[in-house]
C-alpha cells in the first residue's frame, strides 16, 4: 500500500524531471542552430540543390519544433497530474500529513527543507510521512 501511494505521488516529480531534461535539450538544439553557418550570398550561386548547411539547418529546425510539441504535451500532462495529486493530498484528513505531502510531492522540497519549514526533526518527518502514505487513497 505504502509503495503504491509513494509511486503515485512521485509521478509529478518524475514528469517534471523529464520536462526539464527536454527543455535543456531544446536549449542545446537552439544554440546549435545559431552555430550553423549562414548562407553567404556573395559566393557564386550554382543552380540545383541546396547546400548541406541549409539541409542541416532545416533538419535542426524540424527537430526543435518536434521537441517543442512534446514539451507542450508533457506540460499539459504535468499540470493535470499535479491537480490530481493535489486533490488526493487534500483528501488526507490530518493537516500535518497534508502539509508534508504537499511540500514533498507538489513543491518537491527535500526532507531537510521540510524539517525546517515544519520545525520538526528528520525522524519526526519520516514518521509523519510513513503515516501519511498509509492515509493516501489513490484514485482509480
Amino acid at each position: 500500500m505504502m509503495t503504491k501511494a509513494k509511486q503515485y505521488l512521485k509521478q509529478a516529480y518524475r514528469l517534471n524531471e523529464l520536462i526539464n531534461s527536454n527543455l535543456q535539450e531544446l536549449q542545446d538544439l537552439k544554440q546549435l542552430s545559431l552555430s550553423i553557418s549562414a548562407i553567404d550570398y556573395s559566393k557564386e550561386r550554382v543552380q540545383g540543390g541546396s547546400s548541406s548547411s541549409d539541409a542541416k539547418f532545416v533538419d535542426l529546425i524540424s527537430k526543435i519544433v518536434e521537441l517543442e510539441e512534446v514539451i507542450d504535451k508533457d506540460v499539459d500532462r504535468f499540470v493535470s497530474l499535479k491537480i490530481q495529486i493535489r486533490d488526493t493530498i487534500n483528501a488526507v484528513e490530518n493537516l500535518d500529513e497534508q502539509v508534508l505531502l504537499r511540500y514533498r510531492y507538489i513543491n518537491f522540497l527535500t526532507w531537510e527543507q521540510i524539517c525546517e519549514k515544519m520545525n520538526v526533526s528528520l525522524r519526526t518527518i519520516h514518521r509523519i510521512h510513513s503515516t501519511a502514505l498509509k492515509n493516501v487513497k489513490i484514485p482509480n
